[in-house]
């Protein structure tokens, strides 16, 4: 029903108003005092083949909602609800910024996939932490595991882009699970030239003192997040990197600037403009990134695949291929309200059927 609606009304309202109607829909159900909760009983993952354990972090389930849907934490319990297993809220900045103009945001419904060019609109980590200050004040049953996205304010020069990470994390990190350093948007200027590894051993290094500094005893596990343009001779010296520096993990992959093998007319593509791509054509590169990464960080580091993952079947693969946890954005757009809880119900019985008894022995079994 919901792919009906989508091919015969949503396609034709547009993307970004969809989004916050959709947003507020989710928040309404999920977020709801007394609908919340039965609305987590009957969605949430339950089933113990589905439990996680990965940055040191108890997970009920390895599906996550990857950052960009949930920029400002405004409904994290609520997605919490609907069974992901994890919330990564983001990609916040040290600065509020509003964005690139609109239209920003672009449905290509003949590809399963979206162009983005947000630009990191975020309210900014200072509007930011109360609301996450609030949530860790008052627990609640079925919250997810917290993931905190941080990226570089567009207004800050390449030079000053460790003290603009530093600040994110000092606002945030207190509050989050694990924090993740975004430098592989394509819609910031010159982000994603902080990939090269002489630029981003000194920013990890930063915001890791940064993390230490503000959460005492308490370690809070750090990642990168690197784009599905990297060759693969990037992609091993950002591992390289990740082993020396003793990171807790990669976040692979982001979008690409490629709009190579679409179905969607090309007159159509290039009208949309720039912008980064999400969905199903980035599947094959995100799942051979995943391969490479687990043969080349170390056993303990943990790899969360996002890029491409439409069903029980993807999500499978990508753990096979070596991902502890995977994350979806772009199959949720399109799967509906139902999708993540359909989707973590089907991976449990492709677990079963292959004879393990939770997502841990499946991780890497496939890896080169």
């Amino acid at each position: 029903m919901y792919d009906a609606l989508m091919r015969t009304v949503l396609r034709h309202v547009p993307s970004e108003p969809a989004h916050r109607a959709g947003f507020a829909v989710v928040r309404a159900v999920g977020g709801a005092p007394a609908v919340g909760p039965r609305v987590a009983g009957r969605l949430a993952p339950a089933d113990p083949v589905l439990r996680t354990r990965a940055l040191g972090l108890d997970f009920a389930g390895p599906l996550g909602l990857a950052a960009g849907f949930d920029k400002d934490a405004r409904g994290v319990l609520a997605l919490g609800r609907l069974g992901f297993g994890a919330v990564e809220i983001g990609t916040v900045t040290g600065r509020p910024q509003p964005g690139n103009p609109k239209p920003r945001l672009f449905r290509l419904v003949e590809d399963r996939a979206l162009v983005n060019r947000l630009g990191f609109n975020n309210a900014g980590a200072a509007d930011v932490a109360p609301r996450l200050a609030a949530l860790r004040a008052h627990p609640v049953t079925g919250m997810p595991v917290l993931g905190v996205n941080i990226g570089k304010s567009k207004a800050v020069p390449a030079d000053d882009a460790a003290a603009d990470y530093r600040a994110s994390a000092a606002a945030l990190g207190g509050y989050a699970d694990y924090v993740v350093v975004n430098v592989s948007s394509p819609n910031t200027p010159g982000l994603r030239d902080l990939q090269q590894v002489e630029a981003l051993e000194p920013l990890l290094t930063a915001v890791r003192e940064e993390l230490d500094r503000v959460t005492g005893d308490r370690r809070v596990p750090l990642l990168v997040k690197i784009t599905v343009d990297l060759s693969d001779d990037d992609v091993d010296a950002v591992a390289a990197l990740a082993v020396r520096l003793g990171l807790d993990g990669v976040v692979a992959t982001n979008t690409t600037v490629s709009r190579a093998g679409l179905r969607t007319p090309a007159d159509a593509v290039a009208a949309l403009g720039a912008g980064g791509l999400s969905g199903r054509p980035l599947a094959e590169r995100a799942q051979a990134v995943v391969g490479r990464l687990r043969g080349r960080l170390d056993e303990r580091q943990t790899i969360i695949s996002v890029g491409g993952i439409e069903d029980a079947e993807g999500a499978y693969r990508r753990i096979r291929a070596g991902a502890a946890l995977v994350q979806a954005y772009t199959g949720f757009v399109y799967g509906g309200l139902l999708w993540p809880s359909r989707l973590h119900r089907e991976l449990a019985a492709l677990l079963r059927a292959d004879g393990f008894t939770d997502v841990a022995q499946a991780v890497g079994v496939d890896a080169p």
